[in-house]
């Protein structure tokens, strides 16, 4: 068990760690003891039908949601809803290769098993059952991997998912952007002190986790945030200031291994492996009143791919975000992207189902 101390309340804020017991993987193999660190917001109704929930992305947890998205004056108004957000496996708070222990000690660092994107939704679902008696959900939403999880909901328990709103991500992972998080997976693995996942501290790997951040700066930002110097907004001189004062740090803080769990699942995001890889099929499942809601700037999950999929979607609306920032515009940094967010989420919202 290596201690980090960016996976703590001082960065996070509070949060409940609640285990759901052994969790059997779809790749084989198991958790013995699946922790997931848990943020609510907001008081389950007595009838239960208040719950919203809200999965994480890659490398985020439930603090961004707290900081950006959720509160009286956003449509996530916990003053109106019971809203769940739950960090995913692999995500340096829920259980981890670099936290696992007791019973989990077989499978820390290196030998922590692959975790697929259902595996995250079954455990969550299992959590919201057992735990808070939550059987449906007035919404599920969640940005990148966070929309891949949202998708996998809403096909995998059409029954619990009464609207769902999947953010700047896909239901099917494309070839492309299975190569963009490889390339992130050799940054980190190619860094001198990896040594086959078993370093001692994420210290060893920071030659690997700056060389992600700079993939990030590529892919994660559009091509328009960069040339118009959006970055002067964020009080930076420079793009070289930017990177080491922005992205850097904000990679360098985390393990490695954790940033490997999660994107082994990105890769592998695809609902249709539920029927036969007939994708069609697959989201045809979905019964929940659904909006689709790409970033236009995003060059990870772009509007192009995730039009054909909302088009196989009953019941669904295309709803563009438009941003600047390109895919990492979820961060809410710019004044224009919170006001869409609402907006398309209160419609949702609004409509009976």
């Amino acid at each position: 068990m290596i201690e980090n101390p960016y996976y703590t309340d001082e960065f996070h804020g509070d949060y409940e760690l609640i285990g759901i017991g052994q969790l059997d993987l779809e790749e084989g193999g198991s958790i013995p003891d699946c922790q997931l660190a848990v943020a609510t917001f907001g008081v389950l109704n007595e009838a239960k039908d208040n719950a919203i929930l809200i999965p994480t992305w890659y490398s985020g947890t439930h603090q961004i949601w707290r900081d950006v998205y959720i509160g009286p004056d956003h449509a996530l108004n916990p003053e109106k809803y019971f809203i769940v957000c739950i960090d995913q496996i692999g995500s340096g708070l829920s259980v981890s290769p670099h936290n696992a222990a007791g019973a989990n000690a077989g499978i820390a660092m290196s030998k922590f098993p692959h975790v697929r994107i259902g595996d995250n939704v079954v455990a969550q679902e299992r959590l919201l059952r057992e735990h808070f008696g939550i059987e449906r959900l007035a919404l599920v939403t969640g940005g990148s991997m966070g929309a891949q999880q949202t998708y996998e909901w809403a096909v995998r328990f059409p029954d619990k998912v009464l609207r769902a709103a999947p953010i700047a991500g896909t239901a099917q992972n494309t070839p492309g952007d299975f190569l963009i998080a490889e390339a992130m997976r050799e940054a980190i693995q190619s860094s001198p002190g990896w040594n086959g996942g078993e370093y001692t501290s994420n210290e060893q790997v920071v030659d690997g986790l700056i060389r992600q951040a700079h993939i990030w700066a590529i892919v994660g930002f559009s091509t328009e945030f960069w040339k118009h110097e959006v970055w002067r907004a964020m009080e930076f001189d420079s793009k070289e200031a930017f990177l080491s004062g922005f992205l850097e740090p904000y990679f360098t803080a985390m393990d490695p291994n954790a940033l490997l769990t999660q994107s082994w699942a990105w890769q592998r995001g695809d609902v249709a492996r539920h029927t036969g890889g007939d994708l069609a099929a697959a989201l045809g499942r979905i019964t929940a009143k659904t909006f689709v809601m790409p970033i236009d700037e995003d060059q990870l999950f772009p509007v192009r791919d995730c039009v054909p999929e909302q088009e196989l979607i009953k019941n669904s609306e295309l709803r563009v975000v438009e941003d600047t920032l390109g895919h990492l515009g979820l961060f809410g940094v710019s004044p224009t992207y919170m006001p869409q967010i609402d907006r398309h989420l209160g419609d949702l919202l609004d409509i009976e189902v």
